[in-house]
């Protein structure tokens, strides 16, 4: 999971993978402005076949917290 969406947030930033960790946070670290997270939200969602709303989106701070509502998401189908 981490690894898919470390990939589809290194294609969408153009930055190193190895700049990517759980504890990354997607503005202080990778600096993304919020077209960059809108356009990272809308590829994990593509990946995964999920819906993220707006609301839940906006709490996203770092990578990891990506990774654990998509992880939820997804276990719960």
């Amino acid at each position: 999971m981490f690894e898919k969406i470390r990939e589809i947030i290194r294609e969408q930033l153009n930055v190193d993978e190895d700049s990517i960790a759980m504890s990354t946070h997607l503005m202080k670290d990778l600096e993304a402005d919020s077209l960059d997270a809108v356009e990272i939200i809308m590829a994990i969602e593509d990946e995964f076949e999920i819906e993220i709303p707006d609301e839940q989106a906006e709490k996203f701070q770092s990578v990891g917290d990506i990774v654990k509502y998509v992880e939820d998401q997804t276990n719960e189908e």
